[in-house]
């Protein structure tokens, strides 16, 4: 059985991705989790677009440990050598490097010749491969490329000393039998293609990019290129969620397999959906919340026979549980702790004390504590901001014959502030409260509220995006109260904001936005 390298670019590409902006802090906590999830490789980000890109790649080039880590850098000698800079304490570093080779890109973006082209690449891998043993080009737009041409540009790669050639699908334009067809075609025509690792990154544009990359692999590719939750820009990647369990429930007919801890899947897949404020479509494929649920009669009779009636994987397979541990107002540490073991959390005694209050203060709420609803519980605490702001109480006053007014008190330090404000509605008057008692004014630029469990005590999610300080910054919040997890999302987005301007004192921007 042919074993499949996964190349994980959730952190470069997957936060390419309109409007996902991480911090260091989340990056390093998505890439312990890839870690875990035991990828191959770990692209950590492209060092040069921004400082932080650089400090994200370094910090994850240090602490991480087992997997690769890669850096993305253009045919450029700087990118290289600040890809090569931030990758220095990485145990087995890449550096990834790229050039466009199709005739659209080579004439509007790139504007050089074809030869001009085949000595960026000669000179870019070679440059690489002196600072690293590892070095990956890609040929951008490789599936609008000439074929005869890029088997060029793939061959001086290789003697240049590229040890892993990957094939992007950029725009997601190919079909399955025309990928499988480029593969045959490049492992046909270039000398020594064998020796290294031929990886496929496709886009999903036309919907196809999981299909895309299996059928790469039946013509021989050994590496896949994807993301969690199938992140990525415009229509997104190829999921790593949906590539691997194909391979893993079709054996049969693949004869593939990866180094994937398939049970940490769903805490990956919601890990990367907490951090980044992108929800999954709830019929997702694999993580979907829909994706092992059954509500239709015929289905319900058939699985309660035998699940296999209905599922071609057990939702233990990727760190699901059957079981059901109820969680109430009554139940206590022991039983809490349980069911934190059981979900996958290992948190220090401090954390499951405050853990355990917040979710007593839920439980009060609610007759049922689900799965779900600790997951949200939890997932708020998972990178440790320091709290600058703390939110201690609200009170609104609202009706369809009054003037929404909101009452806010917020402790900075030692120092508690109480606002009030009115608005066009309660949660503006809020946020117009929590403004004034902060000091701050951000722009907020989205509001999203979603349910995340049923019922009529079900809690309420909502993300918000706002923007401060030349950054855009997520802040998520949860409660019972749709008004109080309102404020506790802006609150969490505005102490990212004042702690990134910590950090950065000499960058710092006025507060105020226009607009």
């Amino acid at each position: 059985m042919s074993r499949i390298y996964i190349f994980d670019t959730t952190l470069r590409d997957g936060e390419q991705t309109p409007g996902v902006s991480l911090n260091v802090q989340e990056k390093l906590e998505i890439a312990r989790q890839l870690a875990r999830l035991n990828v191959d490789v770990i692209e950590a980000g492209f060092p040069v677009a921004s400082p932080g890109d650089f400090a994200a790649t370094a910090a994850i080039a240090e602490q991480i440990q087992g997997p690769k880590i890669a850096a993305l850098a253009r045919a450029t000698a700087k990118d290289i050598e600040t890809a090569a800079k931030a990758l220095q304490q990485a145990k087995y570093p890449i550096i990834h490097t790229f050039v466009a080779t199709s005739p659209i890109h080579m004439e509007y973006k790139l504007r050089k010749q074809p030869a001009e082209v085949l000595q960026m690449v000669e000179d870019a891998v070679k440059g690489a491969r002196g600072f690293v043993d590892d070095v990956e080009f890609s040929a951008e737009d490789a599936t609008r490329s000439d074929l005869v041409f890029l088997a060029e540009v793939v061959q001086t790669a290789v003697n240049a000393g590229a040890t892993r050639i990957n094939i992007p699908d950029t725009v997601g334009y190919t079909t399955p039998g025309e990928f499988r067809n480029l593969i045959h075609y490049l492992k046909n025509h270039v000398a020594g293609i064998d020796q290294v690792q031929l990886s496929v990154h496709c886009h999903n544009d036309l919907g196809m990019a999981v299909a895309n990359s299996l059928a790469a692999l039946e013509a021989g590719a050994t590496q896949v290129e994807c993301t969690i939750n199938g992140l990525g820009e415009r229509a997104g990647n190829a999921s790593l969620e949906e590539l691997v369990m194909a391979l893993s429930t079709r054996q049969d007919y693949f004869a593939f397999r990866t180094g994937i801890v398939t049970e940490h899947i769903s805490r990956t897949s919601r890990l990367v959906s907490a951090l980044t404020g992108v929800p999954v479509q709830p019929n997702k494929a694999i993580v979907g919340a829909n994706a092992f649920a059954h509500e239709s009669g015929i289905h319900q009779d058939g699985f309660l026979k035998a699940p296999s009636t209905y599922e071609i994987m057990t939702p233990q397979s990727i760190g699901l549980h059957e079981s059901r541990l109820v969680l109430g107002k009554h139940s206590g540490r022991h039983a809490f702790r349980e069911k934190l073991k059981e979900l996958g959390y290992n948190l220090t005694g401090t954390e499951m004390e405050q853990a355990f209050q917040r979710f007593i203060v839920l439980a009060d709420k609610k007759k049922e504590v689900s799965d779900r609803d600790i997951d949200a519980l939890l997932q708020e605490e998972i990178v440790a901001i320091p709290e600058s702001l703390t939110l201690d109480y609200i009170h609104i006053s609202s009706g369809n014959q009054t003037v929404p007014t909101a009452t806010v008190r917020l402790t900075q330090g030692e120092i508690g502030t109480a606002e009030a404000a009115c608005g066009s509605g309660p949660i503006d008057a809020v946020y117009k409260a929590i403004d004034r008692a902060s000091g701050i004014s951000a722009k907020l630029e989205s509001y999203a509220l979603q349910a995340v469990t049923g019922g009529k005590d079900a809690l309420g999610e909502v993300t918000v995006r706002i923007r401060g300080n030349g950054s855009t910054f997520i802040g998520r919040g949860t409660s019972t109260d749709i008004i109080e997890a309102s404020a506790k999302a802006y609150v969490h987005a505005l102490n990212k904001l004042v702690y990134q301007r910590s950090q950065n004192p000499d960058d710092e921007a006025p507060c105020k936005e226009e607009g």
